[in-house]
């Protein structure tokens, strides 16, 4: 990979086709590795907010498709009810689809809830990370782990022949761990799998992922079993093998040069953090709240199209054209998150994180040996 030759300046797009909403601040576990603030909290999003981000998706879905996703804390302890009167405030569509989807421990999924999603067409995605010994940092708030709960719920979706994906978080990479990984979720029956590894982000008490060469030996092994079996889709791999052959057909390097999605989150107040969704509820000394404008100011479409004169979102696109300019990776990464970027080293001005060597390089490495061997 190399980082050719590059004219067009690093921007931010004006609007945004993947969009995280929180319904609530409240989460019902206690994830030793969840950067959330507030969670203990039940705060809910009111309809009015939720009218004033519809009419901002419906302003996008006129120009381009846009996904919705449903993220909290815990978006199923808002309750059916009120959950479905939120999404009852979006366009179907426009002229492209708006689409739905949730992102949920699944404990508290039930035949309600399996009802509601095949209802309003939404995507489910669980976050899981294996079977009970595996699953230990997702234990509730009495200590209790969570895992044949999740499973109740997983249980209660496919027998409502809903599909679902699911997230996982790895503490201990290895290529056993890829095995093992990919063949319990296989057997689980979800459609793909995104696989994390623990970042130092936000408020989160497990320790980060260490750099070194077995988290490279992890990737090769879950690029391997992926392969090779072809029961579940890896979203990692899939993402990393695209961008291979992208760049065996010579047109992985346009990708450098297009606009930046901004991928905001509006929190359950209608405050919108226009980059980087993982930096909802934080602040800084030099910058203060992560926050522009709430959605019943200015307006969802206005806050996002604006985003950029915002002095931190500045700082992060001067981030993201350091990384142009240095990194060979840039055009597979596109200059890495802000918000790990931030937690990592207290500036969004930065380049390389752990993360960035973790989860992208040592991925992209892990590629380049599988399709070294074929």
């Amino acid at each position: 990979m190399t980082t050719g030759t590059r004219t067009v300046p690093v921007r931010l797009s004006l609007t945004a086709p993947l969009l995280f909403v929180q319904p609530t601040t409240l989460c019902n576990l206690d994830c030793s590795y969840c950067y959330l603030p507030g969670r203990t909290r039940a705060r809910l999003m009111s309809f009015e907010v939720a009218e004033a981000v519809a009419e901002g998706v419906g302003a996008w879905a006129e120009h381009h498709p846009v996904d919705v996703i449903w993220h909290g804390g815990e978006p199923l302890t808002t309750g059916t009810s009120h959950f479905e009167e939120l999404l009852r405030r979006f366009p179907a569509a426009r002229r492209f689809p708006v689409r739905h989807g949730v992102q949920t421990n699944g404990v508290l999924i039930d035949d309600a809830w399996c009802k509601l999603f095949a209802r309003r067409n939404v995507r489910v995605s669980v976050s899981i990370d294996g079977p009970a010994d595996r699953n230990a940092s997702r234990g509730d708030r009495a200590g209790r782990d969570s895992t044949g709960r999740a499973l109740a719920g997983i249980g209660a979706l496919r027998a409502h022949g809903i599909p679902f994906t699911a997230v996982a978080v790895v503490r201990d990479p290895s290529v056993a761990r890829a095995r093992e990984l990919y063949d319990w979720f296989a057997s689980l029956g979800c459609a793909s799998l995104c696989v994390n590894l623990v970042e130092r982000k936000g408020v989160q008490r497990a320790k980060e992922t260490s750099v070194h060469d077995r988290v490279v030996e992890f990737w090769a092994a879950l690029v391997d079993r992926a392969e090779s079996d072809g029961r579940l889709r890896v979203r990692d791999v899939d993402d990393a093998l695209g961008f291979v052959r992208a760049q065996l057909a010579g047109t992985a390097e346009a990708r450098a040069e297009r606009a930046h999605d901004p991928v905001p989150m509006v929190m359950w107040n209608g405050d919108v953090v226009p980059f980087g969704p993982e930096l909802a509820g934080f602040s800084s000394p030099a910058h203060g709240r992560f926050a522009a404008p709430d959605v019943l100011g200015a307006g969802l479409a206005e806050v996002v199209a604006q985003a950029a004169d915002l002095p931190w979102v500045a700082e992060a696109m001067r981030g993201v054209a350091a990384c142009r300019a240095t990194c060979d990776h840039f055009a597979y990464c596109r200059g890495g998150s802000p918000a790990n970027k931030y937690f990592e080293t207290g500036r969004f001005d930065s380049t390389e994180t752990r993360y960035c060597h973790n989860s992208r390089k040592a991925l992209m490495e892990g590629v380049l040996h599988h399709v070294g061997q074929q």
